[in-house]
């Protein structure tokens, strides 16, 4: 029988190459287009808003710079592998990518945002002259709801629990509290450390490879190598998590692992607390049970916020995970001082806007690596926010609730305001 953790390290912790969202619509279209036979003449996508947003401005691997949902569709379309799942970009031949580009050019690909739609959800039909066929993902960046070919159903996946419920594991998130959290990290198994660990040489490798580029990780390093700042754990975690962010935005084709589905949240849930435990000695056993506590903690938040929520996922989710997880590695399961880390994550970071994947993420990982850094130190001391102030509760658990509920109910203005932002600089 396995064990929660190991469902969401199934789920939600896996390779990604590119930013995720528009490796799920190329992953849509290519799973669509390979019911079909003969040259692809056109693709129609239908996106939620926040699949939408987080394609919009950002670079896909082995695409010469260019960006964006429509191509990324386009690619899959023609590509017709989706058995590479989140990988879908690796290797891409030149060829696909000027017959890709060539159909985008040619305005046969066509994307809409479906303003109704909350958490992950993509339509892609796509056309050949033998016939059209549709994809639909739903509740998942990998999970095929619908395929149907000139009409007649393919495949239809019963979502398990339910559409509202979700599977099984997320039922079982949303029942859970920190303290059954803390179990779930005493049951990892060899397998499952082994399998954190190669997440964290992956992540380690993106930021190598994000640090050759002059983006945001390259100039805090060059500020350090000038003497303006000091080269310390803060510093060193902030420009490491900034660097693989930078890659991954910059479609340079290397993956990271992935964290709530989330290639940035993958960078900040597994590097901080791995740099961290790294600096303080502690034992590198409990570091990899912390990251997969740092892991259990963003899927856990994502459950309430939703998979794609108006407010930054790094900050609220993946921000919160690694902090609680830097305060496992010292205090273990003490839920006060757990508490106090969310709290103050929370607080100094929780109005942080999701305005879509583009190279200005990498900001927000650093302050979200900053503040989870911060916050786990002052939670070591006793000391954080507590519920007499703002919008916090009276537990770890009722903070993040509340932080849920601003972020689905009362900004679902403002991310339909930046959405439109967004898209009126596009056309």
């Amino acid at each position: 029988m396995t064990t929660l953790l190991q469902e969401v390290l199934k789920h939600e912790v896996y390779p990604a190459m590119g930013c995720t969202e528009p490796v799920a619509v190329a992953f849509a279209a290519a799973s669509a287009a390979k019911l079909l036979k003969g040259r692809i003449t056109g693709i129609s996508i239908r996106t939620d808003p926040g699949t939408y947003k987080n394609g919009l401005a950002v670079a896909i691997p082995n695409a010469g710079g260019r960006k964006g949902n429509l191509l990324a569709a386009a690619i899959g379309a023609v590509v017709r592998r989706p058995e590479l799942g989140a990988e879908l970009f690796k290797g891409l031949p030149a060829a696909r990518l000027k017959e890709a580009a060539a159909l985008v050019k040619a305005g046969r690909a066509a994307i809409t945002v479906d303003y109704s739609r909350r958490g992950i959800y993509i339509s892609a039909e796509v056309r050949s002259a033998n016939g059209k066929a549709l994809c639909l993902l739903e509740g998942s960046h990998k999970q095929v709801a619908l395929l149907t070919l000139n009409g007649r159903t393919v495949l239809k996946a019963a979502r398990p629990g339910g559409k509202k419920e979700g599977p099984p594991y997320k039922q079982a998130l949303r029942k859970a509290t920190f303290r059954d959290l803390f179990r779930q990290v005493e049951k990892v198994s060899a397998a499952d450390l082994a399998y954190l660990k190669a997440g964290v040489e992956m992540n380690l490798a993106a930021a190598k490879e994000g640090l050759k580029l002059k983006k945001v990780g390259y100039y805090m390093e060059d500020l350090i190598r000038k003497g303006y700042l000091k080269r310390d754990i803060l510093s060193g975690a902030k420009l490491k998590a900034a660097a693989a962010t930078d890659a991954r935005m910059a479609g340079v084709p290397v993956p990271v692992m992935s964290s709530g589905e989330s290639g940035n949240q993958g960078v900040v849930a597994v590097l901080v607390p791995w740099l961290v435990g790294k600096a303080f000695s502690v034992p590198e056993k409990r570091i990899l049970r912390s990251i997969a506590l740092s892991h259990l903690v963003n899927s856990y938040i994502k459950v309430f916020t939703g998979e794609l929520a108006p407010i930054c996922g790094c900050a609220v989710a993946a921000g919160v995970g690694a902090s609680v997880a830097v305060v496992w590695q010292r205090a273990g399961a003490d839920a006060k001082k757990a508490t106090l880390a969310v709290n103050t994550v929370i607080s100094d970071i929780g109005g942080m806007l999701c305005d879509g994947a583009k190279s200005g993420c990498a900001l927000k990982v650093a302050s979200s690596a900053d503040s989870a850094i911060r916050a786990a130190w002052m939670a070591l001391n006793n000391e954080g926010i507590t519920e007499a102030e703002g919008f916090i509760g009276s537990s770890a658990e009722a903070t993040i609730q509340n932080i849920a509920r601003i972020s689905s109910l009362g900004m679902d203005k403002v991310d339909r305001i930046i959405l439109e932002i967004m898209s009126a600089k596009t056309s």
